[in-house]
């Protein structure tokens, strides 16, 4: 058909027709082509998650740079360079490291025969000298029976008539044991609960190494045991909650329990582990809690009374419960921006641009630790991080304000960047406070146990099995980031739980406190 036989109005009717459908097409291929790019990248990332390493350290750009320095441009600056002065390094020492003095030593002396001491001359041989060699032994854990003996006394005279206001039979009290009428002493309960909660091995197992010391333990009695043991350490958990809210910081994470048993829910559906970290930071305290949901309720019962600075990652439901709470400053994790561009860097084509954000924020990393070294004051750190990171937070907002109308949202930069803009005026909080970190990783790296726990163990039995669990690990990563062995403090706790009473005797078996 002769379009220009057609009348003027027309044409140009049709005319606009075929604009309109080019740009109909075009706009379709560029969505098919970003929804194409986009699940490139997610196939690239499961298989990178897979099968490759989940480090996110990388080589710095400034090393790199090492490989093509260029040669000086004139003699002047050769010169310079000559004169530089080139730190020194420690090389370790080759092969293994020493046994520790600590241990006992057992010598074993292996002689040669006395009749080759003699020398054909006729004289004796001289020891001149020795060579040492020191090898580790190891024995099976050392059990025993501690048989408590209390012996009856009486009078055969007058059969306790003439001593009316005491007892004709008298024998000394029994000791109090944290299980009372149990074979339990405060050192095998320990010893389980720090193999469940510290070695991740799970009752059953347990269960299985006992019975090969002759010994029959059944996994229901441990699990019996711990339960009866958190009713008498629940004092203790209440203060450690206190000490928390008492500091100028707390670090909040969470992550999904199995949990069976629960009320009008099924045994498949996911609970959850909060953790709460705060106190002094000289004496750092954790508090692990069971929930059934990851309600932002659950947020606001766990920050009950607390006044000063919450650092979380990006999940909604923390904004969601400080809605409202001016005591409560809310502030982000850098970490978790990072990781997105990390992730974006792996598997985007505009790789060069994921790799320009990771190096802003390896800068800010960079002078975080570099004042943290020079032991300043207070105000003095605080101060100088802000005139030194602060240009560095500026130009990488700059970067992706840019940016974010560049790249497709849809793309894993798209998101890494849309994810940072959204959370940025909480990642720049952390400039407030010299008690504050870029990053939430003392939570993470608190609450990674229990997930290596939970891959053994798999769930809890029970709602009471889940809180029972939360107070061990609560006392257990209390008293490793103070310095304590786990097993040694758990002994001195149930020794000394079912002797208290007052509040200053539980203050006093603090793992800040205790002697």
């Amino acid at each position: 058909m002769n379009i220009a036989a057609l009348p003027k109005d027309v044409q140009d009717y049709v005319q606009s027709l075929e604009e309109n459908w080019k740009q109909r097409c075009s706009t379709i291929d560029s969505s098919w082509q970003e929804r194409y790019s986009e699940l490139e990248e997610q196939y690239k990332l499961l298989l990178i998650q897979k099968f490759c390493r989940k480090s996110e350290k990388s080589e710095t750009e400034e090393n790199q740079q090492l490989l093509f320095a260029e040669e000086p441009s004139s003699q002047e600056e050769a010169a310079n360079e000559q004169i530089e002065t080139i730190k020194t390094y420690s090389r370790k020492k080759p092969g293994r490291k020493p046994i520790p003095d600590s241990l006992p030593r057992e010598e074993v002396v292996i002689d040669i025969p006395e009749e080759d001491k003699h020398c054909a001359c006729g004289h004796d041989l001289v020891r001149i000298g020795e060579e040492t060699a020191e090898r580790l032994q190891v024995i099976l854990p050392k059990m025993w029976v501690e048989r408590i003996v209390r012996p009856k006394y009486a009078c055969r005279n007058c059969e306790g008539s003439g001593d009316e206001d005491k007892h004709a039979v008298r024998i000394a009290p029994p000791s109090v044991n944290i299980i009372p009428k149990s074979i339990v002493s405060p050192g095998l309960l320990s010893f389980i609960i720090t193999n469940k909660f510290v070695d991740h091995l799970p009752y059953y197992r347990q269960e299985g190494r006992f019975d090969r010391l002759g010994i029959q333990i059944s996994r229901q009695n441990m699990s019996n045991w711990q339960q009866m043991a958190f009713e008498k350490i629940r004092p203790l958990l209440d203060l450690l909650k206190k000490h928390i809210q008492s500091g100028p910081v707390i670090n909040m994470d969470e992550t999904p329990v199995q949990v069976l048993g629960e009320a009008n829910r099924k045994d498949t559906q996911k609970s959850y582990m909060w953790l709460v970290r705060g106190g002094p930071p000289e004496h750092p305290a954790f508090l692990y809690s069971y929930r059934e949901t990851r309600a932002s309720k659950h947020i606001t019962e766990l920050l009950e009374g607390f006044t000063g600075y919450l650092q979380t990652d990006g999940y909604e439901a923390y904004a969601t419960a400080l809605k409202g709470n001016d005591a409560i400053v809310h502030v982000g994790c850098m970490a978790h921006a990072r990781r997105k561009f990390d992730e974006a860097a792996k598997v985007s084509k505009k790789e060069s641009s994921a790799n320009e954000a990771l190096k802003h924020i390896r800068n800010l990393y960079r002078i975080e630790s570099e004042l943290r070294s020079m032991n300043l004051s207070v105000d003095e750190f605080v101060r100088m991080r802000k005139e030194k990171a602060g240009p560095v937070l500026e130009a990488f907002k700059k970067w992706l304000e840019k940016r974010v109308v560049q790249v497709p949202p849809s793309l894993g930069l798209g998101k890494a960047i849309s994810y940072t803009l959204n959370e940025w005026p909480k990642l720049i909080r952390y400039l407030e406070s010299p008690y504050l970190t870029p990053d939430n990783y003392v939570s993470e790296n608190a609450i990674r146990p229990f997930v290596l726990g939970r891959k053994n163990w798999l769930f809890s039995g029970s709602p009471e099995g889940a809180e029972s669990s939360c107070a061990m690990y609560s006392l257990i990563e209390t008293a490793k980031h103070n310095g304590l062995n786990p097993y040694e403090y758990l002994v001195k706790v149930f020794e000394a739980a079912p002797l208290l009473e007052k509040q200053e005797e539980w203050e006093a078996i603090l793992p800040w406190n205790i002697k």
